[in-house]
């Protein structure tokens, strides 16, 4: 029975993932998500429903739209693909919890900002105040109104901890170094860890980026390079592995 629940979450998982993108696309715009109705962006075909199957639609129509045969972007099955297959992790890591219901929504806040970030340089408020409610009172329903303060506190303490980082790089690089949006996905950080596993999430977010902003240093001379993925990124893999701040520091104590 237990492959049914990891079946369901993965078709729910393309679902939603078709949904995060339509999302990311459209709120940064200021464009509705349910008017105009899909369409092809290089034709304007309204999509037909068997053209909105998650993935295997794309795969059907070998990436092309069937009226104008424009190639479409592999970035949407890529969202879904991806979608599907974290809520089956967060389902197997956390089981029907609190905890699975909390990466789910971090799942979901990081899918829509790899979509608006990577699209528009751009990260809406609502996409971090909905997601920071419903983990606020997950908190609370889950262990209680001391646990959910204390953790309101560590989100306002990892807030305050990026922004002066924030401030420290622009006085720096004489710019600004750093988005607000990217500075707010910090305070979910805290709701959802405590506030050394948060630092862990800085160091990791800078660490995957720095590759990637060189790579697109060297070949399109882009010097802005969108920071609000990598830190849900990272958010995402301190929240899976389960990081315990005290079992790192013992296991470098043993190291040594």
């Amino acid at each position: 029975m237990e492959w049914a629940y990891y079946l369901a979450l993965f078709i729910f998982g393309l679902c939603f993932g078709s949904f995060f993108n339509v999302v990311g696309m459209r709120l940064p715009n200021n464009e509705s998500i349910n008017k105009p109705r899909s369409h092809c962006t290089s034709c304007g075909h309204i999509l037909k429903w068997y053209e909105l199957i998650p993935v295997l639609s794309f795969l059907i129509q070998r990436g092309r739209c069937l009226e104008c045969q424009a190639k479409l972007s592999y970035f949407y099955p890529f969202i879904e693909l991806s979608t599907a297959i974290l809520f089956v992790v967060s389902y197997y890591s956390f089981g029907f919890t609190f905890e699975f219901l909390i990466a789910l929504t971090l799942v979901s806040l990081c899918m829509i900002v790899i979509v608006s970030d990577l699209s528009y340089l751009i990260i809406p408020d609502s996409f971090i105040i909905i997601p920071a409610i419903i983990i606020i009172i997950l908190n609370f329903l889950n262990k209680g109104l001391i646990y959910g303060l204390t953790h309101l506190f560590y989100g306002m303490l990892s807030f305050i901890f990026m922004y002066l980082i924030m401030l420290l790089g622009n006085k720096l690089f004489h710019k600004e170094s750093m988005g607000g949006a990217d500075i707010k996905l910090m305070f979910i950080s805290g709701l959802a860890l405590d506030p050394m596993l948060t630092i862990i999430v800085i160091f990791l977010a800078s660490f995957i980026a720095l590759p990637v902003a060189f790579f697109l240093l060297l070949k399109n001379k882009e010097h802005v390079v969108p920071f609000g993925p990598f830190i849900t990124i990272s958010l995402l893999i301190v929240y899976f592995l389960k990081m315990n701040i005290q079992d790192i520091f013992q296991n470098i104590l043993n190291f040594f």
